[in-house]
């Protein structure tokens, strides 16, 4: 599959093409594209609903960054066709422009947790997010959610990446583990075989067994 002209579409589901272009970012030490990331993100959530894992959503990876810089009613409609609060969980990609980290929103443990490969806390993100459930839920039930008893951490004991283009990887593997409630068991060093085992992935639209 690596080895596809670029332009060529090698596999299109989630209404996300994705061609020998975009396959070609996980080889070597390449940096993941967000058609890579987006078409990973929609797998787990599509195993979400077919085997007896967690029911998820994933955000586009840019979600975030439109929430960010142009507030709530920039990103209101993109969830006009799910409830959020009907998930176990939701997945935030956040793209920190060279870098890629991940955010969950646990609805069943009622806490919001910030996943970064390099180490780093984000607060911000932390914040956006909290007031990101309120404003949701008061737009779309009319009424203000509870938000007694939720918690927001930056965790902290968790792999982390030994180079500046694993980002990506990192977090479709926090994602991955996470969607499933694994503890997170791998390192830098499966990176290589985890790239090489997304491409199989992706071209097949199917997460394979872990």
């Amino acid at each position: 599959a690596k080895r596809s002209p670029d332009n060529k579409k090698l596999v299109e589901a989630y209404r996300i093409p994705i061609s020998g272009k975009d396959i070609k970012t996980l080889s070597g030490l390449s940096w993941l594209n967000d058609e890579v990331i987006n078409f990973y993100f929609q797998m787990i959530v599509n195993r979400g609903e077919q085997d007896n894992f967690p029911s998820c959503y994933a955000f586009s990876t840019f979600f975030y960054s439109s929430l960010r810089d142009s507030g709530y009613q920039k990103i209101r409609r993109w969830t006009k066709k799910v409830d959020i609060f009907e998930k176990e969980m939701l997945f935030v990609p956040v793209h920190l422009g060279m870098h890629w980290c991940l955010a969950v929103i646990d609805i069943k443990k009622k806490i919001i947790s910030y996943y970064d490969s390099m180490g780093s806390n984000n607060n911000q993100c932390l914040d956006l997010l909290y007031n990101y459930l309120k404003e949701e839920h008061r737009a779309k039930k009319g009424t203000e959610y509870d938000m007694s008893g939720w918690e927001t951490v930056n965790e902290k004991e968790i792999p982390q990446q030994m180079n500046g283009s694993d980002c990506g990887m990192f977090t479709c593997k926090f994602a991955e583990y996470i969607s499933r409630r694994a503890r997170i068991t791998f390192t830098q060093d499966d990176m290589p075989y985890f790239r090489r085992r997304m491409v199989y992935e992706i071209v097949n639209n199917n997460i394979m067994k872990p």
